[in-house]
Order: C-alpha cells, then sequence, then structure tokens
C-alpha cells in the first residue's frame, strides 16, 4: 500500500500544529493531537508519530494518560516497541490502560517475554490485571503455543474472578486450542455462564485446526448448537467451515449451502465484497472440481485482491487448467496491475510444469530473484520440480546448489525424483546416499523418487537394497506406492515370477497402481499370462474405470478376438463408460496449440494431416513420396 503521508505532508502536519497552539496556551490535549496520533497508526507513520510525540512534549501534554496511551498505541503500530516503552517509563502514575497497552504492544511486535516480564512487574504494583490484560496474555500464550503459562493465565483469571467474563473465557477456550488439548477447551466452554458468537468460533476453530477426520461430525454438531443458543454464524464462523467442505459431492453439498446462507443473510455485503469469504468460495468450489462456479465468484468479487487472483490461479491449476492460470497470471498483472506475492508464485509454477512451458517458468523465476522471493523454500523446491518437468536438469541444479536457502527434504526428494524422471538412476541413488549421510530422513516421496529412479534405469539390486534397508533400518511402512515402485522396477527388468511373488508378500492390499505395473510390464515381455491375470484384478478392482476396459479390448482385437472385443464394448456401454481422448500439446509464440486423438478442430488440422500422411511414408520408406529436403 502506497503510504498516503508522503515527503512534504509531514511539514504540513507541523505548520497546522503550531498554527493551532501558538495562540494561546492550552489547558487540556487538543482533539487534532490524537487524531494525529490515530492518522499515524492507521498509515504506520513514524516521523507523524515522532513529531507528534515532540509537540505533545513541549506543550507539556506528555503526562496526560489518554495521550500517553495513544502514543503508546501509535509507536507500537510503527514497529518501534522501544520508543513506546520509553513514553510508558516516563510516566509517573500509571493506570490499568497503560500497562494493557504497553502488554498489548509487545504482543502486536511479537515480544512476548516483554509482555509476561511486564505482567509481573503490573502485579507487584498497586494496579491489578483486569479483563483486558487476562485475555490479551491468553491469547498470546495460544500464538507461542505455551500451555503453562496459558494455564498460569487462567488460574490467574480465576482467582482474581474474571473466569466467568465472556471476553477472557473466548481467550482461554482459543488458548487451549491452540495448545491441542480440547478437552480443557471442552471444560471452560460449557462452564460458561454466558457464550457469544465469538465462543462458538473459538471451540469451532480449534476443532478444524486439530485437522482429525473423527472430528467433522463434532464440528457440524457444534454449528447446530450454536442456532440452538439463537446465535447466527457470522462471516469468520463460515470462513472457518468453508475449507471443510468441497473434495466429494456430499462435502460440496454443505459448501453450497453455506453459500446460500452468505448469500441470504448478506455476508458478502453484496455479490462477495469480502474478500476473504469470497477467497474461501473459490477454494472450496475448485476442490470441489467445480473452478468454473469458483470463477464465476471470482468475477462478481467487488474487491479483488492478490489473495483472490491466487485463490483462483491455484484453483486452475488443481483442476488441471493451467493455460487458464498462466492467463490469469498475466491479467493479473498486465490489465489489473496486482502484484503477486510468493505464494502467487508458488501456485503458477506447477501451471508451467504441466505445459512444459520452460520459458514462462524462467520468466517467474526472474520475478522471485527481483522481489528476492528466491530464497524462500517451498519455492526453490517448485522451482526445482518445474526444471526438471521441463527437461532443463541443469538449472534444478543449480538452484539446489546454491546454498541461499535451506534444504529440506522435499528439496532432496524434487531433485532426485528429476534425476529420476530423466533415467539418472545412478545420479538419483548418489543424492540419495548423500542425503542420509548428513542425517535427514527419507520420507514417502523421497522412497518412491529414488526407487523410480532405479526401476527406469534398470539398477533392480540397488533398488531392491534400498527398499530393504526403508523397511529394515528406518522402519518406514511400505505404502502402496512404495511397493508398485519395487513391483515396475522387477517388472521392467523382465523379472515378472518375481514381482507376482511380491505382490503376493506385499504387506498391503495390491491397488491399481501395482497391477497397473504388473500390466505394462506383462505387455512390454510378452507374458500373456500375468497380463490376463493383471486385467481381471484390475477390473475387479476398478469397475468404473474405462481405461481399462479400453485397453482389454485393443489387446483382444490385436488378437483378431472379435466375439471378445465386442463383450467388453457391451459392458462399457451398460457401465455408461466413455473414456476421455488423450491429448498433446505444443506451444508456438507463446500460444498452446491442443490436439486430442482423431481431433480435426484445429484451423490447420488440412495441413498437419497432410504431413503427418507424408511423414508416415518417410518412416516407411517409400521412394516415391514428395521431396522433402525441406524438412531438414
Amino acid at each position: 500500500m502506497t503510504i498516503l503521508l508522503s515527503a512534504p505532508k509531514p511539514f504540513a502536519f507541523t505548520n497546522f500544529i503550531s498554527r493551532s497552539y501558538t495562540c494561546a496556551p492550552v489547558l487540556s490535549p487538543s482533539l487534532s493531537f490524537l487524531q494525529l496520533l490515530q492518522l499515524s497508526i492507521d498509515h504506520q507513520s513514524l516521523n507523524l508519530a515522532k513529531q507528534s510525540h515532540a509537540r505533545l512534549y513541549r506543550l507539556g501534554f506528555d503526562q496526560n494518560s489518554l495521550v500517553a496511551t495513544k502514543l503508546i498505541s501509535a509507536y507500537s503500530a510503527c514497529k518501534d516497541p522501544i520508543h513506546a516503552r520509553a513514553v510508558f517509563d516516563s510516566f509517573g502514575h500509571k493506570n490499568v490502560y497503560l500497562w494493557n497497552t504497553m502488554i498489548n504492544g509487545y504482543a502486536k511486535n511479537y515480544m512476548y517475554n516483554e509482555s509476561f516480564d511486564l505482567l509481573n512487574q503490573m502485579c507487584r504494583s498497586e494496579d491489578s490485571p483486569d479483563d483486558f490484560t487476562l485475555s490479551t496474555l491468553s491469547k498470546v500464550s495460544g500464538e507461542i503455543g505455551e500451555l503453562y503459562l496459558g494455564k498460569a493465565i487462567h488460574g490467574t483469571c480465576i482467582r482474581i474472578g474474571f473466569v466467568s467474563d465472556t471476553i477472557v473465557g473466548n481467550s482461554v477456550v482459543s488458548m487451549y486450542c491452540k495448545c491441542k488439548e480440547f478437552i480443557e477447551a471442552r471444560n471452560v466452554f460449557d462452564e460458561m455462564p454466558h457464550r457469544n458468537v465469538s465462543t462458538w468460533n473459538a471451540i469451532i476453530a480449534g476443532l478444524i485446526a486439530s485437522g482429525e477426520n473423527n472430528t467433522d461430525s463434532c464440528i457440524w454438531e457444534f454449528v447446530k448448537g450454536m442456532q440452538f443458543e439463537r446465535l447466527k454464524p457470522d462471516a469468520f464462523t463460515v470462513s472457518s467451515l468453508l475449507p471443510l467442505c468441497g473434495g466429494d459431492a456430499d462435502r460440496l453439498d454443505y459448501g453450497r449451502e453455506l453459500h446460500c446462507y452468505i448469500v441470504r443473510n448478506k455476508l458478502d455485503l453484496g455479490l462477495c465484497s469480502d474478500a476473504h469469504l469470497g477467497c474461501c468460495l473459490i477454494d472450496m468450489y475448485s476442490r470441489g472440481k467445480s473452478v468454473d462456479v469458483a470463477r464465476r465468484i471470482f468475477d462478481r468479487m467487488k474487491s479483488r485482491n492478490v489473495f483472490a487472483w491466487t485463490a483462483l490461479i491455484n484453483g486452475y491449476v488443481q483442476n488441471g487448467a493451467s493455460d487458464e492460470a498462466l492467463s490469469l497470471f498475466r491479467e493479473m498483472q498486465v490489465r489489473h496491475g496486482v502484484e503477486p506475492n510468493r505464494v502467487t508464485l508458488l501456485s503458477v509454477v506447477p501451471a508451467c510444469s504441466s505445459v512444459a512451458g520452460l520459458i514462462g517458468g524462467k520468466q517467474i523465476h526472474g520475478f522471485a530473484i527481483r522481489k528476492e522471493f528466491n530464497y524462500e523454500i517451498s519455492l526453490c523446491n517448485a522451482l526445482i520440480d518445474m526444471y526438471a518437468k521441463c527437461g532443463s536438469l541443469n538449472c534444478a541444479r543449480r538452484i539446489f546448489n546454491d546454498d541461499s536457502f535451506c534444504k529440506d527434504a522435499v528439496s532432496w526428494s524434487s531433485m532426485i525424483s528429476g534425476y529420476g524422471l530423466h533415467g539418472k538412476g545412478q545420479e538419483a541413488i548418489c543424492l540419495y546416499e548423500k542425503m542420509l549421510q548428513l542425517g535427514i530422513k527419507p520420507d514417502m516421496i523421497t522412497i518412491v523418487g529414488v526407487l523410480s529412479a532405479c526401476g527406469r534405469a534398470g539398477l533392480v539390486n540397488e533398488g531392491l537394497n534400498i527398499y530393504n534397508a526403508v523397511v529394515n533400518d528406518y522402519g518406514i511402512k511400505p505404502v502402496l506406492e512404495i511397493c508398485a515402485c519395487v513391483v515396475d522396477m522387477l517388472g521392467r527388468s523382465g523379472q515378472m515370477k518375481q514381482a507376482f511373488d511380491f505382490i503376493e508378500k506385499m504387506p498391503v492390499e495390491p491397488g491399481p497402481s501395482v497391477w497397473g505395473a504388473l500390466l505394462n510390464a506383462s505387455l512390454l515381455h510378452g507374458n500373456s499370462e500375468m497380463r490376463d491375470l493383471a486385467y481381471k484384478y484390475l477390473i475387479q478392482i476398478e469397475p468404473e474405470n474405462p481405461s481399462n476396459y479400453v485397453s482389454l479390448s485393443n489387446l483382444y482385437a490385436s488378437s483378431k478376438k472379435w466375439d471378445d472385443v465386442a463383450e467388453v464394448r457391451t459392458m462399457m456401454k451398460e457401465k455408461h463408460l466413455r473414456k476421455l481422448p488423450g491429448c498433446s500439446w505444443i506451444i508456438i509464440n507463446s500460444e498452446t496449440h491442443s490436439f486430442y486423438v482423431a481431433d480435426k478442430a484445429h484451423p490447420s488440422s488440412d495441413m498437419i494431416y497432410e504431413m503427418l500422411g507424408d511423414l508416415f511414408l518417410v518412416m516407411k520408406g517409400d521412394g516415391n513420396c514428395a521431396d522433402f529436403e525441406y524438412l531438414t
């Protein structure tokens, strides 16, 4: 945000102050001074706060408690707690409002230890903490996850007699929730004589933050209980509940109900002008595979900030619409002048990976360097993955080797997977071993990456040794993805019997990925027995997947088993299954051209098919074809 107080303005304020107070002595602080201090708070203008402070001191208002309280708030808002403490210490007779303002100022500047030290000083003075003091420090305890301090504050509330205060009770409930003490939070909640909307919001938000699947029904029961007490959910309640919706049809129905509630109760102030609620709705519909609805919400929002743009860009990426995501990313900057933040970049980088947009990815990388976002671990990891998928393994390795950011397990996994993607199995193994030497424990994604690399490079013995070490030495459970990699590794090398024996001894139930790996290997090596077995299990496990039926039908057709082909096609019609056509694309002059199987929608399709026909003749070695010198 551009600060409205540009260079000439402080002089204007100074002149205004001089004209107001040099005419006659003033016995009480002017309302104009308080307005100036509030202006410095709103715009976080440290210069204006200092100018006002100097004039107040000169006029003798420095010992006025109302002015001092406002001045401490101004310095705290301007990220200058040292000057705020100087004002506080210079005050002779402190009252509870000064103590509270200074404690809150420390908390806003993340100086939590100083907040509690000041509380101890306050308790030793003549002033006792009030409800604001206790609620502020209870909130601080929750923010830093200090359960011991939170319980001490709770005990003080009981001892002083503020335990029945609704505001203090809300902060205590929130503190226990953030410290993962939900039983204690529920006890305080049940004992509160008066509960308001904020009380219910605190307990609901706490349960949602726990992330446990078995709490979903409990959360909705709390929402019903809130309404039984004739309290209407507000915008905060709805924004907390929307992340629970989407993902599947049932959850999306809950989200639609909440959307209707927003519109009916005008929580959006008309057409989703509340940016936070709009972002939550966009995210919910995107996760529910209804990105078109998310776009309509976005288009109707009156106030579209960088978070709204980021939410929709991320929604397009999640739904595989990479072109739309990149187009929206450009529109955001060029037409609307909204500058992306680090989350926006993190959301749009996978879109470059999907369409192999190396040039676009490099532009995003350059922007991140200019804005000094290139030290963010998550963004660097995304860039490593993008460069590897776009074929630029050297660029991926340069980012990985950069010591300006602290690499985590995801960084190593991304680089290892990149090597595997390019068939560089030995390099992937070397990097994996170096990771272990540095004491970084591998996770499931790391194991899948290195085993896939071994499978593509034919390093079967090395891969089996890694698998055994992972299970025996690191205690990682061989999940379905890891087992599928082992089956694929054995199958690619032609060890079909060993692959099937591994499937029979797997500690988890074989899924589609496992049988799919065996199927691919059997087709590669012409093992009809394993092929038929894999198809049988795939159709049993995934009876609604059209790809299995199409592949089986094609196999029967290649063997001229037309009766079996007709039977498979009939099964597909009865189940109303239809396979989505395959798609490929190419980017020419920043424009993406997409092509589907037997697609003639492209304006140059006649020329393309004519060229394909000529190329087909060249590949067959037909000497009578046209002159192709222009192709070289």
